[in-house]
């Protein structure tokens, strides 16, 4: 019997190798060109979650932001993604264990690189440090009628939860916003604020994408208007266990499919984003499956992208 943790890569496997990705000709012009979300601000074009991220995401024309929340030692909802600072600052620890006024004087462009044409490597942001911003600072820098998702990353929920709804109540912001998170506590942390627009849980938006591409079942479609996000790539692991050991698979799953599309749609109008969409391949297949939005990496890039999809559209 598999395990309980080995189900889900299961299902996504044998999602993307049932063949259910494929993409059939609807018509000449079968989608639409989905909004251009900066992740993190655009991590492949300057370093994440930053002030100057989100300036030139502006400047290349993103449709929407998406930026990334945690905590600090003293309470202020601050920019940042990974769970160690060592991941983007010359120091080590976790963001919930210093002040904002310490996590301003740390460099959060150190580790940003960039790769030449002749494969050579720099660190330029170790010569002009870029600091990493409040949630306030990014607010009050972008400008009110651009959209912005809040990924939450820190737990417990609750805390970050009750600091960024105060932030958003003080700053008459909740219009603004749309609140993300890969984990489910979110979602009852913001329930106490009836002003919070929330994404679907992660949770729901997988497994019914699982049981269109398995069981053929469109279980439980979600509530006109709301906003659902999930990768349309994502490499899972198939592992099967056997009485005398294991079998593993790398798999490069897809579950974003016409089936899965009508499914959620079925109830009414649903908001869809699509994660990781970096490749012009890509941005044209989320398209046609008439995706709402598409996260990518390079709003630089996808931007020009987006300007020379081919119209009529043709999805085959």
């Amino acid at each position: 019997m598999l395990e309980t943790r080995q189900m889900i890569p299961l299902l996504l496997a044998a999602a993307f190798i049932s063949g259910c990705s494929s993409l059939p000709a609807t018509g000449p012009d079968a989608g639409q060109a989905p909004l251009i979300v900066a992740h993190r601000g655009g991590a492949a074009d300057f370093p994440e979650n930053t002030l100057l991220a989100i300036d030139n995401a502006l400047r290349n024309r993103a449709d929407m932001l998406w930026l990334t929340v945690q905590l600090s030692r003293d309470g202020v909802p601050v920019l940042y993604r990974p769970a160690d600072l060592s991941a983007n600052t010359p120091v080590s620890g976790a963001v919930s264990e210093k002040t904002l006024a310490q996590l301003q004087t740390l460099n959060a462009g150190w580790n940003f690189k960039q790769t030449a044409a002749d494969s050579q490597v720099t660190f330029p942001y170790r010569s002009q440090a870029v600091t990493i911003p409040s949630l306030q600072q990014a607010l009050a820098a972008i400008p009110d009628a651009m959209p912005v998702i809040l990924d939450m990353k820190a737990l417990p929920a609750a805390p970050q939860a009750k600091a960024v709804a105060q932030l958003l109540e003080q700053l008459h912001a909740w219009n603004r916003v749309l609140i993300y998170s890969t984990d489910a506590s979110y979602q009852q942390a913001f329930a106490q604020y009836p002003q919070a627009r929330l994404f679907e849980s992660r949770d729901n938006t997988r497994d019914r994408l699982a049981s269109v591409a398995l069981a053929h079942s469109c279980t439980v479609p979600p509530a006109p208007a709301s906003w659902v996000a999930f990768e349309y790539r994502r490499p899972v692991q198939l592992v099967e266990t056997f009485t005398l050991g294991e079998a593993r698979s790398k798999v490069d799953a897809r579950l974003w499919t016409p089936a899965a599309v009508e499914c959620f749609q079925s109830r009414g109008k649903v908001r869809m984003l699509a994660i990781g969409v970096n490749t012009a391949e890509d941005y044209q297949a989320a398209a046609c499956l008439k995706m709402d939005a598409a996260l990518v990496d390079s709003p630089r890039a996808m931007g020009e992208m987006k300007q020379r999809l081919e119209r009529p559209l043709r999805c085959d």
